[in-house]
């Protein structure tokens, strides 16, 4: 259990810094009271993390041997394709994921009224960010993750990592979020995934 919490800790940690959802919590947060944003947020990614595990311990019943070699060759396939972009990628890359995410977040307050009720800003985050989440590089890793390991460390230790990714977004907002570099976060989460696929490897020796 404490491998998998910690694989999910570090895994959704790393990887969630400087990404699409991670940025819609920041813009959010200078609109918004910052503790209905982080509820809102935290509750998307904790419900996408949960189903992911769900995903993840369903694809475990196939035969072990299977599982086993799938787990490696998707994190070892996801670190050199991080790798590969990071290597590829210009400041621009950073300012295109917050034009994405503030023309995600524009869009959604143009369907509400301009005086929302906290019940409002709780669905906006929590809706925006299970999207933006959704058929992620973290979702897989998750489902990977859970494939194989300790389904209640996986969703434990990447549910804290959420949530520690969105306070900081939160808290931290504009000041922190310019100062995060998503080449150098690419470049790391692609060591990363290249680390726990030769773990995977190892430990199925």
């Amino acid at each position: 259990m404490l491998t998998a919490f910690t694989a999910g800790l570090l895994l959704i940690t790393i990887s969630e810094l400087g990404d699409k959802t991670f940025f819609i919590a920041v813009i959010l947060s200078m609109r918004h009271p910052r503790r209905l944003v982080f509820l809102g947020v935290t509750a998307a990614l904790a419900a996408m993390t949960i189903l992911s595990v769900v995903l993840g311990q369903t694809i475990s019943l196939l035969p072990k041997i299977y599982i086993h070699y799938a787990e490696i060759a998707l994190f070892i396939a996801f670190g050199l394709k991080l790798l590969y972009q990071g290597s590829k990628m210009s400041k621009a890359c950073d300012t295109e994921v917050v034009e994405e995410a503030e023309a995600a977040v524009k869009q959604a307050d143009s369907q509400l009224p301009k005086r929302k009720t906290p019940l409002a800003i709780l669905i906006e985050a929590f809706t925006l960010t299970f999207m933006a989440e959704w058929g992620d590089r973290t979702q897989i890793a998750t489902i990977a993750l859970a494939a194989g390991n300790n389904p209640i460390g996986v969703t434990v230790g990447a549910v804290l990592g959420h949530a520690i990714c969105a306070a900081i977004a939160v808290i931290g907002g504009k000041i922190i979020a310019g100062r995060i570099s998503e080449r150098q976060i690419t470049l790391i989460g692609g060591c990363l995934f290249l680390i726990f696929g030769v773990v995977a490897a190892i430990e199925g020796a």
